[in-house]
């Protein structure tokens, strides 16, 4: 099978298109024949060493042993082990595998475990499938899990144009929260299909002039953007900020200030993500796919996602 792989870390030009063993499961282990991979920041991030995930893998890559990287995957179940029960041949599944150490996504075969898959929704291609898992239960788990959003809140999601944010968005207007996001101006028009309430330009507007008194605020930036957050927030207010790097000021800032602050690393969640898919199957979610890549391309693919201004999700198709 082809994968994509790297042995060092660096630039896209480390990322390697390489063959391999298509695997065979075993026990209770489930074989997807990948039809897309997602692309999420931290596939970037730790191609170029970046985080606790390349921390992790050093050694590995130090002995040249290849790592294939993402976590994202949607495709067809097409072998499973001779204890497994919850799949069989045929079933369309979505999945976040092989996180956070494991990965492995970038490949024509996967072998995962049951409890990390979920049903693809009848309405949903496979393509468009493979941009749910990671970032769709990031926005939910800050939305719902650590933080508490409900109807009536009024909420600031900012980089609401991208893979996290644009499902941010639509799980708090599901649930009845006024919702206010930041991206550039191009992106308006998408949003407000999307249900946003107020869209901020952020290269012309001070989010923190246009903003106070706010329920909720989903940081996906960290950094200043994260710190001047923690200034527009009701003093009952709550906020999540999701990049690791700047997490823990942010969050000692936010103690000094009184404020409800938490950072946030995703974890999988099949019931969670299967509460997704019903309400991608019933229309009050879409999810939007910026453009596709073949495998081969995974390097253009990186380019593009590494810089930045992707609207929804970038997918790997096998």
């Amino acid at each position: 099978m082809r994968s994509i792989e790297y042995t060092c870390f660096g630039d896209v030009d480390v990322l390697t298109l390489a063959e391999r063993n298509t695997p065979q499961p075993k026990g209770n282990e489930v074989r997807v024949k990948v039809a897309a991979a997602g692309l999420n920041p931290i596939d970037y991030k730790t191609r170029k060493g970046l985080g606790f995930v390349a921390g992790k893998i050093k050694a590995q890559l130090d002995d040249q042993v290849g790592w294939v990287p993402g976590y994202d995957i949607a495709g067809v179940v097409d072998a499973v082990g001779d204890d497994c029960r919850d799949w069989k041949v045929g079933d369309q599944v979505m999945g976040m595998i092989g996180f956070p150490l494991q990965g492995g996504a970038y490949a024509e075969y996967v072998i995962t475990t049951p409890e990390l898959l979920c049903q693809v929704p009848d309405n949903l291609d496979l393509i468009a499938a493979a941009g749910v898992p990671l970032a769709a239960l990031t926005a939910w788990q800050a939305l719902f899990e650590v933080g508490s959003v409900k109807e009536g809140d009024k909420v600031l999601i900012h980089a609401a144009a991208g893979g996290v944010g644009h499902f941010a968005v639509q799980f708090a207007k599901a649930r009845g929260a006024y919702v206010i996001a930041t991206a550039s101006g191009r992106n308006h028009d998408f949003l407000y299909t999307l249900g946003v309430d107020e869209a901020i330009d952020y290269t012309r507007t001070d989010f923190v002039d246009a903003c106070y008194g706010l329920d909720f605020v989903l940081d996906t930036m960290g950094g200043d953007v994260g710190h001047w957050s923690l200034g527009v927030l009701a003093s009952t207010g709550q906020m999540v900020t999701v990049p690791t790097v700047t997490a823990e000021k942010i969050i000692k800032e936010g103690d000094k200030l009184g404020i409800k602050t938490a950072g946030l690393t995703v974890h999988p969640d099949q019931q969670a993500l299967a509460d997704i898919a019903e309400l991608i199957d019933t229309a009050d979610v879409q999810v939007h796919v910026d453009q596709p890549f073949p495998l081969e391309d995974a390097k253009k693919a990186h380019a593009e996602l590494e810089g930045g201004h992707v609207r929804g999700k970038l997918v790997l198709t096998m």
